[in-house]
């Protein structure tokens, strides 16, 4: 089984502590424990910016063994598919950016689950991916 990570819980772990902190460092011991994490080059980037050189990036990704898994055809097409799908829909296209759909449709080819601290926009462009929500309890 392989999982596949958001940025937004690499940067919770990598970057300054937050609230988030203790949920991601929790998902990211479960998810190891039971499979192979994965992330595609947009989340390397995206999380790169924590580290001084890219050798510094490529070993601490592999200490906490997250393999990065290149883009395939399928998974650009699908998300430029779905992107042009977005942006004919949506009243405020310029709200997400490519890079949202690539690390969904990465996650669809390459994983058997995403997981993101985001809450609604990957379950509605991305119905068949499975999602994992990371966070804080919600409050009523």
């Amino acid at each position: 089984m392989a999982i596949a990570l958001d940025s937004n819980i690499l940067i919770d772990v990598l970057g300054q502590s937050s609230e988030h902190t203790p949920h991601a460092v929790e998902a990211l011991n479960t998810a190891l424990s039971r499979g192979a994490l994965v992330i595609c080059p947009v989340v390397a980037a995206e999380t790169s910016l924590y580290f001084a050189t890219a050798e510094d990036t490529e070993a601490t990704l592999k200490r906490m063994q997250i393999r990065l898994a290149p883009f395939g055809w399928r998974d650009l097409h699908l998300a430029g598919r779905i992107f042009l799908e977005y942006r004919k829909l949506s009243s405020k296209p310029r709200h997400r950016v490519v890079a949202d759909f690539l690390v969904a449709a990465h996650a669809f080819y390459h994983a058997d689950e995403l997981i993101t601290r985001d809450r609604g926009f990957y379950r509605h462009y991305f119905p068949k991916l499975k999602i994992t929500h990371v966070g804080p309890p919600e409050t009523s």
